[in-house]
């Protein structure tokens, strides 16, 4: 939830063009074996366009409900586990985030895809949390213990991606995660968080893409994308 003390998030979205065979090259090889095809290929986008900015960067992807933290040089700092809305979705609900919690829907609580500037910011309880879209009252903070048949902490260590669907649609983080790695990268100066879509086409999320990467080289053709990039039904 937020507070009077706004900080706003800022929601910039990307393009599919990292897609595009001129734009991908890699730059540097992630140590992260599990890192998905489609979540490894906006990575080397990233560091090949530099659209992270200076700036300390994330990546999450919804499906596998995983988190890769890079520093301002695209160096992977950590790798974690995350905890996720519960409802499967990518946008988030018109008017979402003035309503109190009792009131938004089993359906509506959804972690939104896109790029996001991560911000500083304390919601309405005093707890320090980096806002992901203020207007929408999504934030990436500590993991809660929330009720006690929520179980957070266990679905943080499970094995498995299908349980970590429990919150309204914040990003949870392993407290020590979140100290070490997220609070000590962005505090200062802010970040970028780049969250997967999980049931969408990637172009709804990152609709800038193509014309980024084309600006790159206005006389390349633009290729087809390999068919490993494409996010599967």
């Amino acid at each position: 939830m937020k507070n009077a003390n706004r900080t706003t998030g800022l929601v910039c979205c990307l393009t599919a063009a990292w897609l595009c065979a001129g734009a991908a090259q890699p730059v540097a090889p992630s140590s992260e074996p599990s890192m998905p095809v489609t979540a490894a290929g906006l990575r080397d986008w990233i560091g090949q366009m530099k659209d992270n900015r200076g700036l300390p960067y994330l990546i999450i992807d919804k499906r596998s409900a995983r988190m890769w933290i890079y520093d301002r040089s695209g160096q992977l700092v950590e790798s974690s586990a995350v905890l996720l809305g519960s409802a499967i979705g990518d946008d988030s609900v018109p008017g979402i985030g003035a309503r109190p919690l009792a009131r938004i829907k089993p359906s509506e609580r959804t972690t939104p895809a896109g790029r996001f500037y991560l911000e500083k910011g304390t919601n309405s309880e005093g707890e320090g949390v980096f806002w992901v879209d203020y207007d929408a009252a999504v934030s990436l903070h500590r993991v809660r213990p929330g009720a006690p048949g929520d179980r957070r902490l266990q679905r943080l260590a499970s094995a498995t991606a299908s349980d970590n669907r429990i919150s309204y649609g914040c990003v949870n983080v392993p407290i020590a995660v979140f100290n070490r790695s997220v609070h000590a990268l962005f505090q200062q100066r802010g970040g970028y968080a780049y969250i997967l879509p999980e049931n969408s086409d990637i172009q709804h999320a990152f609709p800038f893409l193509t014309p980024l990467a084309r600006r790159q080289d206005s006389k390349a053709k633009p290729a087809q994308p390999p068919p490993s990039w494409k996010l599967s039904p």
